[in-house]
């Protein structure tokens, strides 16, 4: 889960520029996630993100605002650049870094074994905000300490370095927003802890009791979860979960539009067979193999009757071992 605001989520074109690292350096299977869609960049990416832009970290946490959208994403590894509007609004440090820790902790109470990057957060010049400057040096100090303090073995908090080497003058558009030039530095910054992260593995989740799979069976499920709507359509992402002991080689889903709506686009799967609103969907070549717990999601947009009420499919999954 991409965590932030504006610098994160609007667009935050580093995220494309981080996702396609990824999937160069092998991880195939890596699923964002977020209660946002993508808003652009003109990259090829999974989008999903947490980037709400002009939240504060510390209205996001006094008004447990993170817990139904982790609940809605369920993020195993949560990546976080938070704090700019709160530098912004003159919030000290100390109430930031507690806020830091109060959501840390609702993070934990979602997946007890979550990983989660934090970033010193990159400078800032705007010319509303002479003291804003100095006011990220302040917050990005403190920072360190508080993350070994906040760091367990089963949840590890690692901070991420964004502040050093980027210029406000050439790296933003305005003294507090990446340009291009932005973007490739904060994806640059992210990609070694997350990839070694991801290379190390996170620890499955339990499994669903409620979804039971025998061991050696391949088994898996599929849910839905509307991204963004318009009159006559909406966008979707369906998350394929292998609920199984043991890898799958592959997942197909049945999705069944509600009122009459009908599969029109699709992207990091493969359309097969469409008949009476029942669209079949397989695969990819890069997101069919998934370990005991592990995700896969594709996106689909879908064309709706004028009759049509809120977005909604019924999905089934199976898998191949």
């Amino acid at each position: 889960m991409p965590l932030g605001d504006s610098i994160t989520g609007s667009p935050g074109c580093w995220r494309a520029l981080l996702w396609n690292q990824l999937v160069g350096a092998g991880h195939r299977d890596i699923d964002f996630v977020g209660t946002l869609p993508a808003q652009g960049c003109g990259v090829a990416h999974d989008g999903d993100n947490e980037g709400h832009g002009g939240e504060l970290v510390t209205n996001v946490a006094d008004q447990n605002l993170l817990p139904a959208r982790l609940a809605a994403t369920r993020p195993d590894i949560v990546v976080m650049h938070f704090g700019t509007n709160d530098v912004w609004s003159s919030i000290a440090p100390a109430r930031i870094l507690a806020a830091y820790t109060k959501i840390v902790g609702q993070m934990r109470a979602s997946n007890p074994d979550m990983r989660v990057l934090v970033a010193q957060i990159i400078p800032m010049n705007p010319s509303t905000c002479a003291a804003c400057a100095q006011r990220v040096v302040d917050l990005n100090a403190a920072i360190p300490a508080w993350a070994a303090a906040t760091s367990t073995n089963r949840s590890p908090v690692t901070v991420v370095d964004q502040w050093t080497g980027f210029n406000t003058a050439t790296d933003t558009y305005d003294g507090v927003h990446p340009n291009d030039a932005g973007n490739v530095k904060i994806a640059a910054r992210w990609f070694p802890a997350l990839d070694a992260i991801l290379d190390a593995g996170v620890p499955n989740d339990p499994e669903d009791p409620d979804d039971p799979t025998e061991p050696g069976d391949a088994g898996c499920t599929a849910s839905f979860r509307a991204v963004s709507t318009w009159q006559g359509g909406y966008q979707a992402e369906v998350t394929v979960r292998n609920t199984s002991a043991a890898p799958v080689k592959g997942w197909t889903v049945t999705v069944v539009p509600a009122d009459g709506a009908r599969v029109s686009q699709l992207w990091n799967g493969t359309l097969g067979t469409t008949a009476d609103g029942r669209t079949t969907v397989t695969n990819a070549s890069w997101n069919g193999a998934l370990a005991p717990d592990a995700s896969a999601a594709f996106d689909f947009i879908a064309t709706t009757p004028a009759t049509s009420t809120a977005p909604a499919a019924t999905v089934d999954c199976t898998a191949t071992s």
